[in-house]
């Protein structure tokens, strides 16, 4: 196996898990750490003894690294990723990847002329309840996905609307591209790709210029329906994915630390109907973010594609797009 000299930009919450999560392999070792707070960049950097700037370019263009992890505010996210494809690095690029359509296509091209593998950080398709569920769903025979409900959300914290995820010229947007971009991720996972989306958006509570509140209805090609809901409102951080088959249903709970255990219940129809059998399980431990750097390193082995890829992180931005547009139009779904 090659060895992996990796640098980080963006040295925040995402960029820290990214470090750790770099640990648990001997093949990958964390050269460069960078961010635009420098204070931030050398903390990092002490705790796991590498390299640190605030300048990207000393990452993306640094001939001993030869892939990048970019985990910075929505808006440098692109930019930053096409530096590092352009500079002949593999990339694993934080959702959703950029603030729009016209961006994220900027890093699909430099990903076709790269030869380089990219990767759309999509770390909740590794949690285990969601790894277990597609276990469920091939192996228990209980028919397709008929429709999902799913919720995300958290109440953030006093000065939340001062943060960058307030700022649309930094984010990009408000709750529908961040945790509604996860969301949506999981459906498409579960669905397949959407055929049409709608959607409305709201700003509640924060007193910001981006919505704290989305509400989507997505349909897939084959008639399946998702409702999703993600919230920037949800005074206790939650997160809950139904997924309803023919003859089964998975309840997911929790995703760790703050959110609650991470737990899936499921329910197995019997031929004649009545109370279902149930089926529980839990995790004490999210190891989501090394399973997936684990998958990205062996699409770049294996040469194959991603589990999470650029094409799902572009699926997913065409459907926040459609909804922040139906907004602008004035139509009744898009944010008003």
């Amino acid at each position: 196996m090659a060895q992996y000299n990796v640098g980080i930009v963006g040295c925040g919450l995402m960029g820290g898990r990214r470090a750790a999560a770099l640990e648990k392999f001997s093949h990958s070792k964390l050269v460069k750490v960078c961010d635009t707070n420098i204070e931030k960049a050398k903390q990092l950097a002490e705790k796991y003894s590498c390299g640190f700037t605030a300048d990207s370019k000393e990452v993306t263009a640094d001939s001993g690294i030869n892939l990048v992890i970019v985990a910075t505010v929505s808006s440098s996210l692109a930019p930053i990723a096409v530096a590092a494809l352009n500079s002949k690095k593999h990339v694993l690029v934080e959702k959703p990847c950029a603030v729009n359509p016209a961006e994220l296509k900027k890093v699909i091209e430099a990903h076709k002329q790269s030869g380089q593998k990219l990767k759309a950080g999509f770390n909740h398709r590794f949690h285990p309840a969601i790894i277990k569920a597609k276990e469920i769903i091939r192996n228990e025979n209980i028919g397709d996905v008929m429709f999902i409900r799913g919720r995300y959300g958290h109440g953030g914290r006093p000065g939340y609307e001062k943060e960058w995820r307030a700022s649309r010229q930094q984010a990009g947007g408000g709750e529908l591209l961040d945790q509604g971009s996860h969301l949506i991720d999981l459906a498409r996972y579960f669905m397949g790709d959407v055929a049409d989306a709608a959607g409305f958006t709201n700003t509640f509570f924060w007193s910001m210029e981006v919505e704290d509140n989305c509400f989507l209805l997505l349909r897939s090609g084959k008639n399946q329906v998702a409702q999703l809901h993600a919230s920037w409102t949800e005074w206790k951080n939650r997160f809950t994915f139904d997924i309803m088959c023919k003859t089964g249903q998975i309840s997911i709970d929790g995703l760790g630390r703050s959110y609650g255990r991470e737990s899936l219940t499921f329910y197995k129809m019997k031929p004649g109907m009545g109370v279902p059998d149930k089926f529980e399980y839990s995790w004490d431990e999210d190891d989501s973010f090394e399973k997936e750097y684990a998958d990205f390193i062996g699409s770049i082995e294996s040469d194959r594609e991603p589990n999470g890829s650029i094409h799902d992180a572009h699926e997913a931005m065409l459907i926040v797009s459609k909804v922040y547009e139906g907004g602008k139009n004035g139509n009744i779904f898009g944010h008003r």
